[in-house]
């Protein structure tokens, strides 16, 4: 599978290494430009590109940067990517490091307004989680214990995608609910960060509050 990654952070890092492992074509870019990923493209095998050149022909695009810079993507971000391409943010909302949000501290899930600011529907997803673990602590399925991460989104076919490839990379993967359903996987939920199995998963998304604490 072709997948563009829109990032190149802890989470985007990982993820290009996850899936190179595992045969996919990666073409990996951020706001500095190629040249600063050569080290990641040589010792994945991943393309180093620019953000425009990230979704040429990708069937699945991943966004993974500070929720604040998303206004900022290139306009046409995603053309160039190929029919039905499936687009995944992995983006938190922190007020501190990406200032004041207003329509997500009135309530809009975060990955809603992701969606809004870029025109294309997206699944949440891979964002409940520690950068070092997603890259060393994947399991084969069936494995006790097995870290299960939350899918959201709208598009039944879309979701199914990224569950796959959520179970590839060694994690179980967990029908979220809808894209208004995520909030229950930000920041300060029962499920961020802890390394729940599928059982933990469900019932910590069951148990999540809508209310933002002051954190």
């Amino acid at each position: 599978m072709r997948i563009g990654i829109v990032g190149a952070g802890n989470i985007g890092t990982a993820l290009t290494k996850r899936f190179t492992a595992v045969g996919h074509e990666v073409s990996v870019a951020n706001s500095r430009g190629p040249e600063t990923l050569a080290d990641l493209a040589s010792s994945t095998g991943a393309h180093a590109v620019s953000v425009r050149e990230a979704a040429k022909d990708a069937e699945v695009v991943m966004v993974t940067i500070p929720e604040g810079k998303v206004p900022d993507l290139p306009a046409g971000v995603l053309d160039g990517a190929a029919d039905g391409a499936v687009v995944i943010d992995t983006c938190n909302y922190y007020p501190q490091r990406d200032g004041r949000i207003e329509a997500i501290e009135k309530g809009m899930a975060e990955s809603r307004w992701v969606s809004q600011q870029i025109g294309h529907p997206v699944v949440k997803a891979f964002n409940n989680i520690q950068a070092q673990h997603l890259l060393e602590m994947g399991r084969p399925k069936g494995t006790p214990g097995r870290i299960a991460l939350p899918v959201a989104g709208d598009d039944t076919a879309a979701k199914q995608v990224v569950m796959r490839l959520v179970d590839e990379i060694g994690f179980e993967p967990i029908d979220a609910g809808s894209l208004d359903d995520s909030w229950r996987q930000q920041p300060g939920s029962p499920v961020y960060a802890t390394d729940l199995d599928a059982d933990g998963v469900r019932r910590a998304l069951a148990e999540a509050k809508p209310a933002r604490g002051p954190h």
